[in-house]
C-alpha cells in the first residue's frame, strides 16, 4: 500500500512535535480559522467543531490528502477557559484553577479530502491543579511563558509540578495532539502507523 500525503492543519510546534513521534512523513499548514465559539456552544462541541474546520479548510490546497486537524479546549465548572495571551489573564487562569480539576476537550479531525470523508472523536482529559501560592504561580509563569496554551501551562515542561493527580488515557492531549486517539482515526482512515513508520 503506497504511503498518504499526510497533513497536519496546524502551525503548533507542540503538535508537529508529537506527530514526529508516530515516525510518518508529514507537512504542516496553517489553516488561519475563525475560532471564536458559538452562543452557548459546549466545550467538547467547540472543540470538534474547530477540529473540523481546520481540516477541511486546507483540503483544496491538498486534494489527495490526509489532513489532520485538532484543538483543545478547557473547562473549569463549565466554563470555557481559552489561551491566555498574556501574564495578567494567565495569571486569573492558575488562581482559579488551585485546588481543582480542569477538563481538557481535544477535538480530533482525520478528513480524507480525495473522497470527503471524516474521521473525528472528542479526547477527554482531567487534571487537578494542587493549592498554589502567588509565589508559586508567579515563578511558573516566568519560568514557562505558556500564554499560547489553553489553561496556561505547558505540561511537557514545569508545568507538570502544577498537578497533584492527572486522570485520562493518553497525556499527550494536553499538549493538544492525542497521539493514541490519532492512531485509531489513521487506521479508520487505512493508515495503519504501524506498517508505515520510517525507521529512527
Amino acid at each position: 500500500m503506497s504511503q498518504p500525503h499526510i497533513v497536519l492543519a496546524s502551525s503548533s510546534p507542540y503538535r508537529a512535535q508529537l506527530l514526529e513521534r508516530l515516525g510518518i512523513p508529514f507537512v504542516t499548514q496553517s489553516p488561519n480559522i475563525d475560532e471564536s465559539p458559538q452562543q452557548q456552544e459546549l466545550p467538547e462541541r467547540l472543540a470538534l467543531r474547530l477540529a473540523s474546520n481546520k481540516a477541511r479548510a486546507i483540503a483544496a490546497s491538498f486534494p489527495k490528502s490526509l489532513i489532520i486537524g485538532s484543538d483543545q479546549v478547557a473547562s473549569l465548572d463549565g466554563g470555557t477557559i481559552g489561551k491566555p495571551g498574556g501574564y495578567d489573564q494567565a495569571f486569573k487562569q492558575l488562581s482559579s484553577a488551585r485546588g481543582q480539576w480542569l477538563t481538557f476537550h481535544t477535538g480530533l479531525s482525520v478528513y480524507n479530502a480525495a473522497t470527503n470523508q471524516e474521521y473525528r472523536t472528542v479526547e477527554r482529559y482531567r487534571v487537578k491543579f494542587r493549592s498554589l501560592s502567588d509565589q508559586q504561580i508567579d515563578g511558573y509563569l516566568r519560568h514557562d511563558q505558556p500564554y499560547d496554551c489553553a489553561g496556561s501551562f505547558k505540561c511537557e515542561k514545569l508545568g507538570i509540578a502544577l498537578f497533584e493527580q492527572m486522570d485520562g488515557r493518553d497525556p499527550n492531549s494536553l499538549i493538544g495532539l492525542p497521539l493514541i486517539a490519532l492512531v485509531e482515526l489513521l487506521a479508520q482512515a487505512g493508515l495503519d502507523v504501524l506498517l508505515h513508520a520510517r525507521p529512527a
